[in-house]
């Protein structure tokens, strides 16, 4: 087959979400009857993200959540971003996003949790972030009553843009204003 790669890649911009290498290769498979290595899959797409990388284009093939996925070059974010903004209009609230990052840094993480952490029901919020996907069901605790678990979804992952929960950032990453309370052991 010679046009394997503009299967490919209409695969990868078809995609709403980042699609791994098993998942373009079954697709491939299934479709044409023929068998692809997940190696010969890999020479397609490095030679389909070279492509992109040529300044020509405004879009690259970016590897995300190990998967790919189309998305716009850094040069152009500024006009991306005002077209985000002009049409975003549901974004997260505070509290949405303060329930967000207590389920990420804390996952799997029941409600009754989440919620002594802020310190306020947080039912709507909770609601809200399995209604976008960003967050998942993960299970059920052990605890009394068998709470829900939440965990954040692979959609989380491909919407800040990581591959990793490892790859949120640490405390440590955070600046120290040097603003402290109580007596400073030495």
């Amino acid at each position: 087959m010679d046009n394997i790669e503009q299967y490919i890649e209409a695969l990868i911009f078809a995609s709403e979400q980042s699609i791994r290498t098993e998942e373009i290769l079954y697709c491939l498979q299934s479709a044409f009857g023929l068998d692809f290595s997940e190696d010969e899959i890999n020479t397609h797409l490095q030679n389909i993200t070279n492509k992109y990388h040529d300044s020509r284009f405004a879009i690259e093939i970016v590897k995300l959540n190990n998967g790919y996925q189309f998305l716009t070059k850094k040069d152009y974010h500024q006009v991306i971003s005002l077209l985000q903004a002009q049409r975003s209009k549901k974004k997260l609230s505070q509290a949405a996003l303060e329930t967000l990052a207590i389920i990420a840094y804390k996952q799997p993480v029941t409600k009754p949790d989440v919620e002594q952490i802020r310190g306020v029901n947080c039912d709507y919020s909770i609601q809200k972030l399995l209604e976008k996907e960003l967050i998942t069901i993960v299970g059920k605790s052990e605890a009394l009553g068998k709470p829900i678990l939440y965990g954040t979804s692979l959609l989380f992952m491909d919407y800040f843009g990581i591959n990793d929960i490892a790859e949120l950032p640490q405390m440590k990453d955070f600046a120290s204003n040097g603003v402290s309370i109580g007596e400073q052991s030495e």
